[in-house]
């Protein structure tokens, strides 16, 4: 039986990798294999790719190129043999990621996208995307407070705005596929919110 294939979407700030923890420990309390992953990285070379994409400033185009090419060897290493023996993948991050980072933020061509997300994964989607909403202004504060800031999170409020609305708007597009969570909410409260939603979907 095939996996099942979840992904985690949302501004920097949002709060993910704190629920993906609760989800993770749900699910593995149920007796599935988990495996959970990032993007950009999840392999040794999507590691070595994603310190250079957080890093470095380069040109739009050479950004989206190196964040498929992260993908491809991701989904050829970890995500389709995960899902065939099936395990449940968890990945924060994945192509909605680069629809609202790369065309929304920073205004790349969608069409452009399209083709080499046809070309990297062809059918392969996520079965549920949960898409942690917070306001800006909220997720840099948060930011802020946590770490040293990567050269994203180094953006200013409207390019998140930016980010923010395309991923509402890719929501809007697969109503099915996304969850969208009102991350302003309590850690709590939110995570009762996803352990109610992943009862129905185990």
């Amino acid at each position: 039986m095939r996996g099942r294939f979840i992904t985690f979407e949302g501004i920097d700030g949002a709060g993910k990798s704190t629920q993906i923890d609760v989800i993770e420990a749900t699910l593995k309390a149920r007796g599935l294999e988990v495996i959970r992953t990032r993007e950009p990285g999840g392999t040794p070379l999507g590691e070595v790719i994603r310190k250079e994409l957080l890093s470095v400033s380069m040109d739009p185009a050479t950004e989206t190129l190196l964040f498929f090419a992260s993908r491809a060897e991701h989904i050829a290493q970890v995500i389709r043999p995960a899902l065939e023996r099936g395990a449940w993948v968890l990945s924060d991050r994945f192509t909605d990621a680069t629809y609202a980072y790369q065309v929304g933020g920073r205004g790349f061509p969608a069409e452009k996208v399209e083709e080499l997300e046809r070309w990297t994964h062809g059918d392969l989607q996520p079965d549920r995307t949960v898409l942690f909403d917070i306001e800006p202004e909220v997720a840099a504060k948060r930011v802020a407070q946590a770490r040293n800031l990567d050269r994203f999170e180094k953006e200013n409020l409207d390019f998140f705005t930016r980010v923010r609305n395309a991923y509402l708007t890719r929501a809007k597009q697969s109503p099915d596929r996304f969850l969208i969570v009102n991350s302003m909410q309590d850690k709590e409260t939110v995570s009762d919110i996803l352990r109610k939603e992943f009862s129905t979907w185990a």
